[in-house]
């Protein structure tokens, strides 16, 4: 990440041949426009899918682990804050999107832990217009889940392209029934696509609730000013619900340091809640191409992921177009057989959200039949065999791409 002092991480300058295509491209928009079925050139891709990208936040479980230990529920509810925030600051070097997916397109992967435990994950497109990725994330050692669906929605808004983060997502304590953090997301904006520098900026208000403790946590991530102002400042305070109490005050900068401030101590002096410079970012683990199935996601892009490391423009637009027509060929063929497209993982449940097909509250709570049940649910290939972790990348194209990272 960048220097405390430096926003180059968030900031990209465009060569004249790329600036060109996107005047051209723009020139087609009109203001607050739904870019949901634009197709962007490859030079402004990151190599991967946003069914992957969701992964950023699950980077630092520590935060969350250590909180679902404490017997304090507002420390719990801190460290849930904390993992919360530590979240942004991972993100490509510039201003860059990641694929599109294509429905039914899906992304898992395992995390270890240096205590020998572990984490489970798995993403998946289900609705292509307008787009949902739905999500879930199982540690069954430290008995923490987490559920929910983005749906972003982009806008043209003159030199900018805002992305709206609609959706929901839910932390889940699971041997503290009730006890259900709620959270909601900022905006993204991309700053600076007619003139002046590309940067990347987090925009509005976002939340973390959770009823059963009384709390909330109301957090405003702050755009910077044409005249003043800094990049990446935020200000947020953590409060009771009920008497609108405020407990403490969080601001600082999302991309590097915040700091924290009790507010039930008139003398307490702002601490730090989080510096991206000092903190471990947890590798995930995910199959080789060979064991993944056609649609998951980084075997699916492999060939696009491969052609935008070797700034192979075209390659990567060829590429990218094949994918995106065999998708409106899926959608030929339901339409002639008049099917619709079932999600593997998830379903669409009463109160309007994108739910784990296994039912969190029938994992049980014993950590290796937990473990046995999810991998199982998360692994399993069509066939019923399980992935194999274990083996070794083969696929050329992949390994024609891992040296050029």
């Amino acid at each position: 990440m960048s220097k405390h002092d430096d926003n180059a991480a968030a900031e990209e300058e465009l060569g004249d041949e790329s600036k060109s295509i996107i005047f051209s491209m723009i020139s087609q928009f009109t203001r607050d426009m739904d870019l949901s079925r634009i197709t962007f050139p490859t030079f402004v891709l990151e190599p991967r899918s946003f069914t992957e990208r969701v992964t950023d936040f699950m980077s630092h479980p520590d935060f969350l682990i250590s909180a679902s230990k404490s017997d304090d529920p507002v420390q719990r509810f801190v460290g849930v804050v904390k993992y919360y925030m530590s979240g942004w600051h991972i993100h490509p070097r510039g201003v860059k999107k990641p694929y599109n997916p294509i429905l039914g397109e899906f992304f898992r992967s395992q995390y270890e832990f240096d205590d020998a435990s572990g984490a489970y994950f798995v993403a998946e497109q289900v609705s292509h217009h307008p787009p949902i990725t739905a999500m879930f994330y199982h540690s069954p050692e430290h008995r923490i889940a987490i559920e929910g669906d983005l749906r972003p929605l982009s806008r043209f808004q003159g030199n900018s392209v805002g992305m709206l983060l609609g959706g929901y997502a839910k932390i889940h304590f699971l041997d503290r029934p009730g006890e259900i953090y709620e959270v909601t997301y900022p905006n993204m904006y991309a700053r600076g696509i007619l003139f002046g520098k590309m940067v990347l900026e987090l925009g509005e208000m976002s939340t973390v609730t959770c009823k059963h403790n009384d709390l909330v946590f109301e957090v405003e991530f702050k755009t910077k000013g044409i005249l003043w102002g800094a990049y990446n400042q935020i200000a947020g305070k953590i409060r009771r619900i009920s008497t609108n109490e405020t407990l403490f005050e969080i601001s600082g900068n999302w991309q590097t340091a915040m700091y924290i401030t009790d507010k039930r101590t008139h003398a307490a002096k702002p601490e730090i809640l989080f510096d991206s410079a000092s903190e471990h970012v947890v590798p995930q683990h995910v199959a080789c191409a060979s064991e993944q199935e056609p649609n998951e996601s980084r075997n699916l892009w492999k060939h696009v992921t491969k052609a935008i490391r070797e700034n192979n423009l075209q390659a990567a637009t060829t590429q990218k177009s094949a994918i995106e027509e065999q998708q409106r060929e899926h959608v030929k063929e339901r339409e002639a057989q008049g099917t619709q497209f079932e999600p593997r993982f998830f379903q669409l449940e009463i109160d309007g959200n994108y739910h784990p097909k296994l039912v969190i509250d029938d994992i049980p709570k014993e950590p290796e039949a937990a473990k046995e049940r999810v991998s199982q649910w998360i692994f399993a290939k069509l066939d019923g065999s399980m992935q194999d972790m274990d083996r070794s990348e083969d696929d050329p194209v992949v390994l024609a791409t891992q040296h050029k990272r």
